[in-house]
């Protein structure tokens, strides 16, 4: 039996083309678009969910009150893992970490001529033992025990020593203050899976808070903490004793703690008032629904499509319940099509996906991979259930219940019932439209927004790169050479360096006294340590006071920012002396409000502190000039600094790079939209198809009574356009509300004015009348003698 109702089914599709084309493309272009999207959703819900003990290993976040509220930050004070190991019966064990993204610059490895740049990242002595890193050789005790011994990857050890083995082996390091010589103590796997924090050098925490030593201190901020909980121990009694860890010690007044799963940073990485707001999993939800929607108006074209091709199919229905057959066998019968459509569409489907997946990595940036595993292989069943099952529901059921022998005259009637069903996917499909119209239009404002607002400095024509600082001073001699030499330069308007960029990568010091300071009062300011001339490089605009000294008395200076003077109620500021990590520093300016983070947070106090020279070098170019600089500026780096690669990068490719998630959730739900809107296209067309076949004797009628061709495609149009004013009622408070929650996530944003929901509504009934407009005229220009005919 199943044969013949496959048999059946093929013969039936082979028999109206048509339907079975506009079907097969509407089903497997929703299946290669909702498959694309599971690929993508699956990677990023996988990121940093590979170590072993993920569901006992926390990061800790530190939460300081405000006047504006509770800021949230995952940075903690460098004595905080010790004293939490030492301190809590509940941790196993407790790590500080500076990873990658810390630093503005990468290690620089020095093997003889050549020169090769490595992620690093510090870390305490139990490290590799709370996550998962796979130790392939040497010992990793000994880099508890020993601050010059290293661990680096598999990948790192096979470019450095092809073919031999790298334990024990020394390599050089050009790296600020670290630079040196260290030992290969260890050799660890890099993991093949998504890391939000990637390294290949592993560092020892004892010798960053050898240099760094105001780490020692509860006051400063900089490195993060991760917990690794026993198993026997209770997640809720350990967070409830780390947000009184503070109180209870009388450390850092106006602080608390708390603590999110390692596995969920990457996730939820956004706070409002001290609580998680969302993050990249707002797009990972989003996404999640764009796909089922895609998905069910791909099914409810195939829907609209069938049930318009009914009255073609009464005869042949009546027929074979005149011979027997049962509802139930009719309805698998129609089943079985559908799903025989399903599994072509899936075919197609899979096809389309190898075909759009190097163009869809590209865009978002990863490397998906279509493996037969049991993962994907249990999704494509899944999908292909789904879709057969859903599109093939209703038909079945509709055209199973015609009635024999109405059926046989080819009388063909429909209820209230079924065509208020048909009229409700429609809407569905006009809602969903009318919504992803009105989303594209406001993140891509948002996205213009966040490109041309005025941050309060210039990064346009700002080129920056790296160099390697040794805390030799002659070597820190040359590199303020350097660059003086770079400011001389023709087509160089100005030249600086900093440690701490304006892209959100900065220390935190929440312990600076002022005169006057409350006792209870606690102000969490961002440390920004730059060159001399960094302020003026970038454009950076002072209030009152003046510029650093470009001398030794620099080191005694602060300049401060509007927001960190009005947070510590200072006035007549200028000339007052505060003390920082207990040394005495002289506020010698007050800098204009700039944005030194991403536009999701508002500006927050923050200080500059100067230094001769810093590792990274920012230059502004003149823009007539530009690859004539440029060139200069490398030949005089190749002429300090002899076989270090030139690695340069434009400030203002820097900060669009910081909203790259933002940019690629807009170009895809561009590409997302669109696709929604042209499978609603399909469903629309069917829809006509079946309105002006039921109403055929109407139109004959009306144009014998004198009806014009123009009054007959109104007629059949009007009902669509009122469709689509009921899903317009129904999408805007809809959609009106998700954006405003998105955009308040930004703490500058567009705002959600009328003219978008008015966009979005002509645009989708454009689309309407030019779907609906090929059968409506096909309907007014048939000739009424044969509309009038019984069929």
């Amino acid at each position: 039996m199943l044969y013949n109702y496959l048999k059946i089914a093929w013969r039936s599709l082979l028999k109206d083309r048509q339907f079975s084309l506009l079907n097969l493309v509407g089903l497997s272009t929703g299946l290669a678009t909702t498959l694309l999207i599971w690929l993508w959703v699956s990677d990023e819900r996988q990121v940093d969910r590979f170590h072993q003990h993920s569901d006992r290993l926390y990061q800790v976040m530190q939460h300081t009150k405000e006047e504006a509220g509770i800021s949230t930050t995952p940075n903690t004070p460098g004595l905080l893992a010790d004293a939490l190991a030492r301190e809590l019966p509940e941790v196993e064990r407790a790590v500080t970490v500076v990873t990658p993204s810390w630093f503005s610059a990468d290690a620089v490895i020095a093997l003889g001529d050549t020169r090769m740049k490595a992620a690093a990242q510090f870390a305490g002595g139990d490290y590799l033992s709370m996550f998962t890193y796979k130790v392939l050789q040497g010992d990793t005790a000994r880099l508890r025990n020993d601050r010059r011994t290293i661990a680096i990857s598999d990948q790192l050890a096979a470019k450095l020593y092809p073919g031999a083995q790298a334990l024990g082996r020394t390599a050089k390091f050009l790296f600020n203050e670290f630079s040196g010589d260290y030992v290969i103590a260890a050799v660890f796997e890099k993991p093949r899976h998504t890391s939000s924090d990637p390294f290949d050098v592993l560092f020892s925490y004892d010798l960053f808070l050898e240099k760094r030593t105001y780490l020692r201190e509860w006051g400063n901020s900089d490195p993060a903490t991760y917990v690794l909980l026993r198993e026997e121990a209770d997640a809720g009694v350990f967070k409830r004793k780390l947000a009184g860890f503070y109180a209870d010690r009388k450390l850092n007044p106006g602080s608390s703690l708390s603590s999110r799963l390692y596995a969920d940073k990457y996730l939820y990485d956004q706070y409002t008032n001290g609580v998680v707001s969302g993050g990249r999993i707002t797009y990972v939800k989003l996404f999640t629904l764009i796909a089922a929607f895609i998905l069910f108006i791909a099914c409810i074209n195939f829907t609209n499509l069938s049930t318009a091709r009914a009255a073609r199919r009464m005869k042949e229905t009546g027929i074979r319940k005149v011979a027997g057959a049962t509802r139930g066998h009719l309805v698998l019968q129609h089943l079985g099509e559908s799903m025989l459509i399903s599994i072509c569409a899936l075919c197609l489907a899979v096809g389309l996906l190898f075909l759009l997946l190097p163009a869809f990595n590209q865009l978002t940036g990863k490397n998906l991979l279509l493996r037969p595993d049991f993962r994907l292989l249990a999704a494509l069943a899944g999908f292909t259930l789904i879709t057969g099952v859903l599109a093939g529901s209703y038909p079945a059921l509709y055209i199973s219940g015609f009635k024999p022998a109405l059926a046989l005259k080819g009388i063909f009637k429909s209820g209230p019932g079924e065509a208020w069903v048909r009229k409700g996917l429609v809407v569905f499909q006009f809602t969903v439209s009318v919504m992803a119209i009105c989303a594209v239009t406001v993140i891509y404002r948002q996205i213009h927004f966040i490109q041309s607002k005025n941050l309060g400095y210039n990064r346009e024509q700002i080129i920056h790169f790296e160099i390697p600082l040794e805390m030799d001073s002659a070597k820190l001699a040359a590199a303020e050479s350097f660059v003086a030499a770079v400011r001389q330069l023709p087509g160089v308007v100005a030249a600086s360096s900093y440690g701490h960029d304006l892209l959100g990568q900065h220390g935190a010091v929440g312990d600076l006294q002022w005169p006057g300071k409350p006792a209870d009062k606690n102000v969490n300011l961002a440390n920004l340590e730059v060159g001399f001339r960094f302020l003026q490089t970038t454009g950076i605009q002072l209030k009152e006071g003046r510029y650093f000294s470009e001398n030794a008395n620099a080191s005694r200076e602060l300049i401060l920012n509007e927001s960190a003077i009005k947070a510590m109620g200072l006035t007549d500021a200028i000339g007052k002396t505060v003390k920082l990590w207990g040394n005495d520093r002289e506020i010698v300016g007050i800098a204009k409000d700039f944005h030194f983070q991403s536009l999701y947070h508002p500006v927050t106090p923050c200080f500059f502190q100067a230094y001769p020279v810093m590792p990274n070098v920012i230059v502004k170019i003149r823009p007539d000039q530009q690859q004539a600089a440029i060139a200069a500026v490398k030949a005089e780096y190749g002429d300090f600094f002899q076989s270090l690669p030139f690695d340069y990068r434009f400030m203002d490719d820097e900060y669009q790079a910081m909203y790259a998630s933002e940019q690629r959730v807009a170009v895809l739900s561009k590409y997302f939209s669109a696709l929604a809107v042209l499978i609603s296209c399909l469903g629309l067309f069917g829809l006509a198809a079946f309105t002006a076949q039921k109403r055929r004797k109407e139109i004959g009628i009306r144009k014998v009574l004198g009806a014009t061709v123009s009054s007959v495609v109104l007629l059949l149009s009007k009902d669509f356009l009122r469709l689509l004013l009921i899903s317009v009622l129904i999408a805007f408070p809809l959609i009106g509300y998700i954006m405003h929650e998105w955009l308040n996530h930004f703490a500058y944003s567009v705002g959600l004015g009328p003219e978008i929901f008015l966009l979005a509504a002509a645009a989708m009934a454009l689309v309407t009348l030019a779907t609906i407009s090929f059968q409506s005229l096909k309907a007014a220009l048939v000739n009424p003698v044969k509309s009038l005919q019984s069929t």
